[in-house]
């Protein structure tokens, strides 16, 4: 089963391409997602790359996990699920 990782601390230019070629040295790279501003388009400086397995997912993590990344420190953890957020009200100001 894939194992979901988060990466944080990606420099703004890092493609999705670069992103999967680097987690591929730990192993089969099943997806990477690199996430972007909705409004912007620009990159948030943090994405997900899921592994096909847990092995591969522990080893990219002792692989990148505080290492050095075009110039920038990554953070690489098992990504945990999404918390449900409340809606958000208003905003169209018809007070």
């Amino acid at each position: 089963m894939a194992k979901r990782l988060y990466v944080g601390g990606l420099p703004y230019s890092t493609t999705q391409d670069e992103l999967k070629d680097a987690f591929a040295q730990a192993g089969t790279v099943e997806s990477a997602s690199i996430i972007t501003d909705k409004m912007s388009g620009r990159s948030k400086g943090f994405g997900f790359v899921e592994m096909s397995t847990d092995a591969e997912a522990q080893k990219a993590i002792e692989m990148w996990n505080g290492k050095d990344f075009g110039g920038r420190k990554l953070t690489v953890n098992e990504a945990r699920p999404m918390e449900a957020r409340a809606p958000r009200s208003g905003g169209g100001g018809n007070w």
